[in-house]
């Protein structure tokens, strides 16, 4: 299992167009994958759990990943959350 803390660097947050975009590249793994801020942790993988979170650019969030392509995973999302 990794956990990281990762910015977002998205100029727009976390709306709906990137979320789905993210969702999209969580579901490319087969890994267990969660976004964490405060309290809250969804499945990365779920588009209703990640719209919840509100995320705006600038805010720290905690990904982790549990599986055999964790390592390609994180680096996938940690990219892609990077250079929008």
């Amino acid at each position: 299992m990794i956990k990281k803390p990762i910015t977002i660097h998205l100029s727009t947050g976390l709306e709906a167009r990137p979320v789905a975009q993210l969702v999209q590249v969580a579901s490319q793994f087969n890994s267990e994958i969660y976004v964490e801020i405060g309290k809250k942790k969804v499945n990365a993988k779920s588009i209703m759990g990640m719209m919840t979170l509100g995320l705006d650019a600038g805010e720290e969030i905690t990904l982790s990943a549990n599986g055999d392509d964790e390592e390609a995973a994180m680096s996938s999302i940690e990219q892609y959350l990077s250079n929008q």
